[in-house]
Order: C-alpha cells, then sequence, then structure tokens
C-alpha cells in the first residue's frame, strides 16, 4: 500500500487498511474524538437541557439562548456552564470508542470499502450498529450529566449523583430512557452516517485525508440529523430528568408513549421543538470536532502503520 506521503503518479488510498491497522487503533481514534467533541460543545449541551425540562421551576426560566445564557452567568455564575462535564468525558472516551470500533467492523463486514463506489445501506447498517452498541455504555453517564445540568441541581460529582438517584431510583433509573434513546440515535446515526459518507464522497471522490472536508461534511451531516430527532430528544430529556421534577404526572412517566403525552397535553406540539435551536447549534460543530478528530486520529495512525 502506499505511503500517505504520496510521491508523484500515486494516489494514497485512505480507506484501505495497513496490514498491521487494527480495530484497537479504531477505537482509540474514537476515544480522543468523543472526548474533544463533548468537552469543546458541553456548555451549550447544558443550555439545551435546561431549556428543554418540562418544569415549572426550571423549564420557564429561560426565554431564548441569550437569556439562558445571561441568567445563568447572573445567577449561578459562568462554572455552571461545564456542571457535570467530567460525567461526559468519563463515559465519552470508552463509549466512542466502543462506537466507532462497532462502526468501522460493521462497514467492512456490510462492503462498505470495497471499492469507491457510494454504499448508503453499509453507512446507515454500520451507524445504527455503532450506536446501539455505544448508547448502552453511555446511557448511565447522560442520566447523571442531565442530573447536574438542571436548575438547582444539588449534585456537586459524579459519584454522589450516581448513588442519589441509585438510592431514590433504583438501577432502572440510568435505563429508562435507553428505549427512547435508541429510537432517536438510531436514526440519528443512521441519518448522520449516510449523510457523511454521502457529503464527503462528493466533496472528496478521491477519498484522500482532508480535514476541510471532514469538518464540512460532518458539521452538515450533524445539524440535519439533530434537526428531524428534536422531538425524540426532548421526550429522552423529560424522561432522564423525571425525579426533579416538581409535576408528579413527570415524575411518574413511564416510558416513550407515555413522557410523548405529557409534552403533548402540556405544551401542544410545539413542546417536541423545545431546545431544537441549541440543539442544532451543538450538534453542528460537535459532529464537525468528532468527524475532524477522529479522521485525523485515523489518519496519524494509518500513517505510522503505512510506513512500517
Amino acid at each position: 500500500m502506499a505511503s500517505p506521503d504520496k510521491v508523484p503518479g500515486e494516489e494514497y488510498d485512505y480507506e484501505a487498511l495497513p496490514a498491521h491497522y487494527g480495530l484497537g487503533h479504531n477505537m482509540l481514534a474514537g476515544a480522543f474524538a468523543g472526548i474533544a467533541e463533548h468537552s469543546v460543545m458541553y456548555p451549550v449541551d447544558l443550555l439545551k437541557t435546561r431549556m428543554q425540562i418540562i418544569n415549572p421551576g426550571a423549564g420557564n426560566l429561560y426565554t431564548g439562548l441569550t437569556n439562558a445564557v445571561s441568567t445563568i452567568y447572573r445567577i449561578e455564575g459562568w462554572r455552571t456552564l461545564w456542571k457535570g462535564v467530567s460525567s461526559v468525558i468519563v463515559g465519552a472516551g470508552p463509549a466512542h470508542a466502543v462506537y466507532f470500533g462497532t462502526y468501522e467492523l460493521v462497514k467492512e463486514l456490510a462492503g462498505g470499502n470495497v471499492d469507491d463506489g457510494h454504499h448508503p445501506v453499509a453507512a446507515a447498517l454500520s451507524g445504527a450498529s455503532a450506536t446501539i452498541a455505544s448508547d448502552a455504555l453511555m446511557n448511565p453517564f447522560d442520566v447523571i450529566k442531565q442530573r447536574m445540568q438542571v436548575h438547582g441541581s444539588q449534585h456537586k460529582t459524579i459519584t454522589q449523583c450516581a448513588k442519589s438517584v441509585y438510592r431514590a431510583e433504583g438501577f432502572q433509573a440510568f435505563y429508562v430512557s435507553y428505549p427512547t434513546t435508541l429510537c432517536m440515535t438510531i436514526p440519528f446515526t443512521a441519518t448522520q452516517f449516510v449523510a457523511y459518507e454521502s457529503i464527503s464522497k462528493f466533496m472528496n471522490p478521491k477519498k484522500e485525508y482532508d480535514p476541510f472536508t471532514h469538518c464540512i461534511a460532518g458539521g452538515l451531516a450533524g445539524a440535519f440529523a439533530a434537526g428531524i430527532t428534536t422531538p425524540l430528544d426532548v421526550v429522552k430529556t423529560l424522561l432522564q430528568t423525571r425525579g426533579l421534577a416538581e409535576d408528579k404526572e413527570i415524575r411518574s412517566a413511564k416510558g416513550l408513549l407515555n413522557a410523548a403525552a405529557i409534552i403533548k397535553r402540556q405544551y401542544g406540539w410545539k413542546g417536541f421543538l423545545r431546545g431544537m435551536r441549541p440543539r442544532i447549534i451543538s450538534t453542528m460543530p460537535s459532529t464537525a470536532i468528532c468527524w475532524t478528530s477522529y479522521e485525523m486520529a485515523k489518519a496519524y495512525f494509518k500513517k505510522q502503520f503505512g510506513d512500517s
């Protein structure tokens, strides 16, 4: 195989796997991408959670993104924007390692790397498989993160928060939103991966390592997928923060359909669009960062093994 340092007349086959390049390196690249993505965009994610919560004491505090930022700064201080970030750092590394490891493995098995053609089915299948595996690991950390993000949360550390949730609601509290999460993330990830592969193929038909392509394709794919899955994200947030709600109906929400009915009854159809702007605003750069970081790490490993 040609080295990434191309010589005249040769093309570096970026998608091909060097002989000694293994699944572990894809997983390491994925862990790097996940931590980079979630750490950089965490404050916007906190704003999204605050604006999505259906709770008279917290959900009506903010009228928009600008108001949310100024209110948090005035009442709670800037450090609040990073409250709970340790949970995603601890969870995102392993979860994204599983995410991208599964993605690359299933993509290879599904024939997504056999030639230079476009393989949307393989991309969708690998994306769906990746999110099923990674969400099983990440869901508890996501619950802890959102419990720490809400207005008035008394949780100081992820360990203390996890113990508190477990004592009050049992182990099921960490997975009550998992079916809803999959209902959201499977179409989100499948859509994102197909869009990413399609945009990348259009912008970079030779499949060479190109940070600009990876950044733009990742951002556009993420924004599109985030917009169409916002209603399910609102339902997920309700389920993951139900233990902090003042409303008895919300506290007793059992699953996807019950939570959706509560949202419809209390806020109408517009309730399913709560937090759409910060979700898109956070997802677009976060997926751009994620894909750029992942492809950068992957290119580094491939260069090392390609040169060996």
